[in-house]
């Protein structure tokens, strides 16, 4: 049986985190390796309620939403079953899993963008997820302007209470996940994307060589 791998991708908004797991499902795919494809918050039944809560908020509650505290607790939960339920499984059996956002953005949103200590954040994955971290994070890096410039075209219906929070939230977002890249190289991955997607594509298995090359 091969070696099953934990690939997640980070990065703020408009970073194009989805259509490079996209991509790169397809390109393992086409080496003959079984990939999951999943989400944070999301990918179990129970996860996904809980997405829904967090990014919608619940009826009748047209206030600023879930204060920094709830929010890591509802994330860590979600994340607590989507490993248990869905992750661990497939590594189990085999299979590489790629996921839209893992710890990092908890580190990042609730954490940097929110005040909360990135000790608390790791403490709640540690009762949560027993710790569990990525083989490889790739943090996708969009500057300021062209991730505007993307979001104005996706959004057109407007965005979640997360992605509509101003731009100095965003910054600290930013500032976060470049922290943690820096002092953790050896799971960390930045990948410029600015360019076409297929352009960041390129990026993406570049890294992601030296796992691909290991039995």
């Amino acid at each position: 049986m091969t070696t099953g791998r934990f690939i997640a991708l980070e990065g703020g908004e408009g970073a194009g985190k989805s259509t490079q797991a996209r991509l790169l499902a397809e390109a393992l795919r086409t080496r003959g390796i079984d990939v999951v494809v999943t989400r944070e918050p999301g990918g179990t039944p129970g996860a996904e309620a809980i997405r829904k809560l967090i990014l919608e908020g619940v009826p009748g509650d047209d206030g600023p939403g879930w204060n920094s505290r709830a929010e890591a607790l509802l994330f860590a939960a979600a994340r607590s079953d989507h490993v248990e339920q869905l992750i661990r499984p497939a590594l189990a059996r085999g299979a590489w899993v790629v996921c839209d956002r893992f710890l990092d953005s908890s580190r990042a949103y609730q954490g940097g963008g929110g005040g909360l200590s990135d000790v608390d954040i790791l403490t709640l994955h540690a009762i949560g997820s027993m710790g569990f971290l990525p083989d490889l994070t790739l943090l996708i890096e969009v500057a300021p302007g062209e991730a505007a410039k993307r979001l104005a075209l996706r959004d057109t219906d407007g965005t979640d209470r997360i992605g509509g929070r101003g731009a100095a939230y965003h910054t600290r977002v930013a500032e976060a996940f470049a922290a943690f890249a820096g002092s953790e190289p050896q799971r960390f991955a930045r990948i410029d994307g600015n360019g076409t997607p297929a352009e960041t594509h390129s990026g993406v298995l570049a890294a992601l060589a030296p796992l691909l090359t290991t039995p």
